[in-house]
């Protein structure tokens, strides 16, 4: 029974898409509100990145905040680049998210990687786990709605999360570091790889806690489509573009990550990254997943041209997802 999560950027380059940052945001928030409305459980995950030229989305929670208030259903995760956010603030920042949602928030800590967001913010790249750490036991001491310091000051968070003990903490990475660390401090972890999986398991054995992890992406990006090739063909140069973006971001870090640099779009569709498949191989696939394994559908990739969006989108919704059995993470 694999789990749905669904990803929006909210970009709009100027490359592919005629889209105005604004219409992007109204455009997001309305296949979230029909997301939300086909019933099925499904969480929305809301990406962060800082000074992108195509407006990638630099105030996840302002958009969750906003999708909280057309939706009853579908759980609400908020990226948090850590080291770049002031702790107490995000606290109270995503304890109004969860009281707008009725208790559906949820957060992503990472660590970020990219070197002009570090620049940009006055982060040492070293300090990163340090400040991870910080963050994290920051805001379980935030969201319990005691007084407590803070780096020597008093501080206390009001009002306090709807969720008890507190939303849950997913915590990612691309480091065998950054897995001990989700298990050591968070209640989850999403990595960057696959491979992380097994480091995050057996720090979790070893500390007598239960593992709670997204396992395979079966389809990694997945677009259900009645007709694959011609619509490889119209996703391609979206899915070009976000890559390549990415691929250019991870310049500046020796990680391995998901994204690679892709030349033209024979080249990208070997990777797999992204895959435009019909619902019957979705279908029959399903019930070879583990629990733990994720759907993965991204909607809007690169300012997807509206029509392919919608109608893959809704494909999967009514072709797919009422066949198979679907959990939550």
């Amino acid at each position: 029974m694999p789990s749905v999560m669904i990803k929006y950027e909210c970009r709009a380059p100027a490359e592919t898409t005629r889209l105005s940052f604004a219409d992007m945001y109204d455009l997001t928030l309305e296949q979230i509100a029909w997301i939300d409305a086909q019933g099925f459980p499904v969480t929305i995950n809301f990406c962060e990145h800082h000074g992108s030229a195509d407006g990638y989305l630099p105030s996840p929670v302002a958009m969750a905040a906003a999708a909280a208030r057309v939706t009853r259903n579908v759980r609400l995760q908020v990226n948090v680049l850590m080291p770049f956010n002031d702790p107490l603030r995000v606290a109270e920042d995503v304890a109004v998210l969860d009281q707008l949602s009725r208790g559906r928030a949820e957060v992503l800590l990472l660590g970020g990687y990219v070197s002009s967001e570090m620049t940009m913010f006055g982060v040492d790249p070293k300090q990163r786990g340090a400040l991870m750490e910080e963050g994290v036991q920051t805001l379980k001491k935030a969201w319990s709605g005691d007084a407590f310091e803070y780096r020597g000051r008093p501080a206390r968070i009001t009002p306090p999360p709807l969720q008890s003990p507190h939303p849950t903490i997913y915590m990612g990475g691309s480091s065998a570091p950054a897995a001990r660390r989700a298990a050591r401090e968070g209640d989850g972890f999403i990595g960057g790889m696959p491979h992380l999986n097994d480091i995050y398991v057996a720090e979790c054995q070893r500390l007598g806690k239960t593992p709670r992890f997204q396992a395979e992406m079966p389809f990694s990006f997945l677009y259900v489509s009645d007709q694959p090739e011609a619509d490889w063909e119209r996703l391609a140069p979206f899915a070009l573009y976000e890559t390549n973006c990415y691929a250019k971001w991870q310049e500046s870090t020796d990680l391995d990550m998901l994204f690679s640099s892709a030349m033209d779009a024979d080249a990208l569709k070997a990777l797999g990254t992204y895959q435009v498949v019909k619902a019957e191989e979705v279908v029959a696939r399903a019930p070879q997943m583990a629990d733990n394994d994720a759907l993965v559908l991204h909607p809007l990739v690169g300012g997807l041209e509206t029509e392919l969006s919608w109608r893959t989108l809704k494909n999967f919704f009514q072709q797919v997802a009422p066949k198979i059995a679907v959990t939550p993470l």
